[in-house]
């Protein structure tokens, strides 16, 4: 058996048994020991501790400055897995739905076979970020010190997508993923008997009318041209059928890929919710939260990575100019230290979504995945 057929196998276990663990953002304790343990393994030189469970593998060939950044993110998700698999989540509650198992795999795979390769003069620093998913792990290990711990002339990240074909690369130069911000309001009105609304300042209605006029910021407010999305996802308020609750608080997500578009989304919503609870003698609080920036793809890296993507797979299989996505990936922090490329893998046209519990990460992605990575080092350090 070749060296890379048993990495094949050895991806698998791996991906296997993190997905049996999966662990909240900044809790990936078990998580983080095991990918330490394999890469020390290897004979990288690890450490730990950047964002509390990050880990970062240095691996040093020759005598070149140059260096590259390889991430891969650690998190599962808080969704009850129904794959019925032999391997599936031991949490209950929590499983890998995103793929971040099979993420961390790809990178240790690669990590394993250039570990024993003299194929490349520079540095190779592998990532293993914590809490990609809404609590922005990247943004602390950069706050922390990534880049001034481990200078990077470059960095790289690769996320599975379903909806590509499976093995069919994906991406862009510029805009690549959305920004995205949340944001938490509470209506303040009057409590009264249901019976006699009159009496009342009904937060339920004024609620309801929020929520429409929500829709009119994008449609109305927003150059047709700028992408946005405005989305209520939570509404919460009154305990039982006869009484008009005095409180109701609503939540959601906005996206744009515009920083100008995000503000310009953030002030209508002030303006809607100031007009509505004015007119019906209500008040609000509200709390408007920048969490991601857009991802934005550096066109020199991006040219690098189309290039490491078509030797792996075959210019057919390489889309360089996908459409952006309106979803957000807390990459976009790094991006915005280190000039750099983020990369789809396709799991399959009929593959279920991510963060859905029939997901499954396709494993069939791992060696093309790890190759990927093996090739970008092989290719920009050669």
């Amino acid at each position: 058996m070749s060296v890379q057929e048993l990495v094949n196998q050895q991806m698998v276990t791996w991906r296997h048994a993190f997905h049996r663990c999966p662990e909240p953002g900044f809790k990936e304790l078990k998580t983080a020991k095991i990918v330490a343990d394999l890469l020390s393994g290897f004979g990288l030189t690890v450490h730990q501790g950047l964002a509390t469970t990050g880990v970062v593998g240095v691996l040093k060939r020759g005598d070149s400055g140059r260096t590259i950044g390889l991430r891969a993110d650690m998190d599962g998700l808080p969704i009850r897995e129904e794959t019925g698999l032999g391997y599936r989540s031991e949490k209950t509650g929590f499983m890998h739905a995103c793929g971040h198992d099979g993420h961390m795999a790809m990178l240790l795979g690669a990590a394993r076979i250039l570990a024993e390769r003299d194929t490349f003069n520079g540095t190779v620093y592998f990532i293993f970020q914590p809490a990609e998913e809404n609590l922005g792990g990247a943004k602390v290990m950069v706050e922390e010190g990534l880049f001034k711990r481990f200078p990077m002339d470059r960095v790289f990240g690769l996320h599975n997508k379903p909806g590509i074909k499976e093995g069919h690369f994906a991406t862009r130069t510029g805009a690549m993923m959305a920004a995205f911000d949340t944001f938490d309001i509470t209506l303040q009105g009057k409590g009264t008997h249901a019976a006699m609304p009159q009496n009342g300042v009904d937060t339920v209605v004024m609620a309801a009318e929020v929520v429409n006029a929500f829709q009119t910021v994008i449609s109305r407010r927003i150059n047709p041209t700028d992408p946005g999305v405005v989305s209520v996802t939570q509404i919460n308020g009154g305990d039982t059928w006869n009484v008009i609750p005095e409180m109701v608080k609503m939540a959601g997500c906005t996206r744009h890929f515009n920083p100008e578009v995000g503000g310009e989304i953030r002030s209508a919503m002030a303006k809607i919710l100031q007009g509505i609870c004015q007119a019906h003698g209500g008040t609000f609080q509200w709390n408007y939260q920048p969490r991601y920036p857009a991802t934005i793809n550096d066109e020199k890296a991006s040219e690098l990575a189309m290039s490491a993507a078509i030797n792996v797979v075959g210019v057919q299989k390489v889309d360089g100019q996908v459409r952006p996505g309106i979803a957000s990936e807390d990459f976009s922090f790094m991006l915005q230290q280190v000039p750099g490329n983020y990369m789809f893998l396709g799991s399959g046209e009929a593959h279920a979504p991510l963060h859905n519990p029939h997901f499954d990460f396709n494993d069939a992605l791992l060696p093309i995945g790890s190759q990927y990575w093996i090739e970008l080092v092989e290719t920009i350090l050669a």
